[in-house]
């Protein structure tokens, strides 16, 4: 049976950050996962997921600045020492919090650079990104992203993703496959999830409802025939819901009503 990650950076948007954790163990998660934990203390955290009995299972890399446009920096030639110091401030929070994953975002190339000094870039800072996630016992992920969502995002299909984790042949580099994000972009999910689950390189899994990025219940995807797909497959990792509630997130949650036994 599938088991499910609580996103907290996107559920339980009306509770305070830390506090979101408890609030998705009441609703039964065993565990969650989030973007950017960065405002809040470590310590904090940690004795919020030790208080619900709930572990976190992945985190995103500082993107940079936000607020100026940028989505994370692995594909920036100009900014690898950033790159690197994001990396190292992600690893100090998950090994602080017993996190496995921490996705390292590609980013949005710069302009009037070079398309292969670009791709160069990143395939020497992931190089770099897994083998330090593999120094401290974690793995590196990166996720493909429609340009919908973040227009110019520089990894956006699953093959791109795949071909450059086998290129540089880490294990402690593995794909992000977001559900939503590659239905967006490409469809034909179940071929995918057929064609990429079996090869092991697929490290965490995420959804969310399509075209509204709300419940899996809503939208155009057959969650439950996909659910039933990946069990199938023999994909034993957490499936994280990064989704944005239509409403409040506990009353959205009959999608996970058959799946219950699955959150713990």
């Amino acid at each position: 049976m599938p088991k499910f990650a609580a996103n907290i950076s996107t559920m339980y948007p009306h509770v305070p950050f830390a506090e979101r954790i408890d609030a998705a163990a009441q609703d039964g998660f065993r565990a969650v996962e989030c973007q950017f934990p960065y405002d809040v203390a470590p310590q904090i955290l940690r004795d919020a997921l030790a208080s619900a009995n709930v572990e976190l299972v992945l985190l995103n890399t500082p993107p940079g600045d936000f607020a100026a446009g940028d989505r994370g920096l692995g594909c920036d030639p100009a900014r690898r020492m950033e790159f690197r110091e994001n990396m190292m401030r992600a690893l100090e929070y998950a090994r602080a919090l017993d996190c496995p994953n921490i996705h390292v975002m590609a980013g949005i190339p710069p302009p009037n650079v070079d398309a292969t000094r670009v791709r160069d870039t990143y395939i020497q800072n992931l190089a770099w990104a897994a083998h330090a996630a593999g120094t401290a016992g974690k793995t590196a992920l990166i996720e493909p992203i429609n340009t919908r969502d973040i227009p110019g995002y520089y990894l956006n299909h699953q093959a791109k993703a795949h071909a450059i984790v086998r290129a540089i042949g880490s294990p402690h580099l593995k794909v992000q496959f977001d559900l939503y994000h590659a239905q967006v972009v490409e469809g034909d999910l179940a071929t995918k999830l057929t064609q990429y689950l079996p090869t092991g390189l697929v490290g965490h899994i995420q959804i969310a409802g399509t075209p509204e990025r709300a419940e899996p219940s809503m939208g155009e995807i057959n969650y439950p025939y996909l659910f039933d797909l990946i069990d199938h497959l023999g994909y034993e990792g957490w499936i994280g819901a990064e989704y944005k509630p239509a409403g409040s997130t506990r009353g959205g949650l009959g999608w996970l009503a058959p799946y219950k036994a699955g959150v713990t």
